[in-house]
């Protein structure tokens, strides 16, 4: 199974809205919530280039990007093979 890793604010629409596909999807997933900054902000940062914007999603280590990037893999046929590895 496939380590998925993402990370997340408080009262993000976009973060429940990926949790919501990767649930569909029978996934499990790490969620490190970073409305507190801290350093699983730092470490979301240096993982992602610098992207500030949540969610910042990772599967088996590599960077998908955000919500919009997961439902755009999901669209193209590719979430499925990643996550079933």
């Amino acid at each position: 199974m496939a380590k998925v890793e993402i990370y997340t604010k408080f009262y993000c629409p976009y973060c429940v809205r990926a949790k919501s596909l990767l649930k569909g999807k029978g996934a499990e997933f790490e969620e490190f919530e970073i409305s507190m900054g801290g350093p699983k902000r730092t470490e979301m940062l240096e993982r992602s280039n610098g992207s500030t914007t949540v969610p910042q999603i990772f599967i088996n280590g590599q960077h998908i990007g955000g919500c919009d990037d997961l439902y755009a893999l999901d669209a193209k046929g590719g979430l499925d093979p990643l996550l079933s590895t």
